[in-house]
C-alpha cells in the first residue's frame, strides 16, 4: 500500500462519516460536493469530517483507487465505502442513509 493509500486508510478508519470532496463542509467547491454535505446534515450528521481533495493532488487521485470509484466526493461511514452524491442521494431517498448513519 503507497503512502497516500495509508493516508487515506487511516483517516477512513479514525473517523465515523468520512467525506472527501472539493472544498469542505462550510464552503463545497462543486455542486457534487454542496448536495452530498446538504444530505449529511439533513441526516442529522453533527460528526462529519471532510477532506478537501484540492488541496491534496496525490490523495484527489488515490481515493480513486482505493475505492475503485472514478469520481469525488466519496463517503465512507465507519470504514465502509457508501458512494458519491447519487447514490446518497438516492438512498437519503429511500431512507437507507438515515439508517446506516444510525446505526453507525
Amino acid at each position: 500500500m503507497s503512502d497516500v493509500q495509508q493516508r487515506i486508510d487511516q483517516l477512513v478508519r479514525e473517523h465515523r462519516v468520512m467525506l472527501f470532496m472539493k472544498g469542505n463542509a462550510q464552503f463545497p467547491m462543486c455542486g457534487f460536493s454542496g448536495r452530498a454535505v446538504q444530505v449529511l446534515k439533513a441526516c442529522g450528521v453533527d460528526d462529519l469530517h471532510t477532506f478537501n481533495v484540492l488541496e491534496d493532488e496525490g490523495v484527489r487521485q488515490g481515493i480513486k483507487d482505493y475505492a475503485n470509484w472514478p469520481t469525488i466526493p466519496q463517503l465512507y461511514v465507519n470504514g465502509e465505502f457508501v458512494g458519491g452524491s447519487d447514490i446518497m442521494m438516492e438512498m437519503y431517498q429511500s431512507g437507507e442513509l438515515q439508517q446506516l448513519l444510525t446505526k453507525a
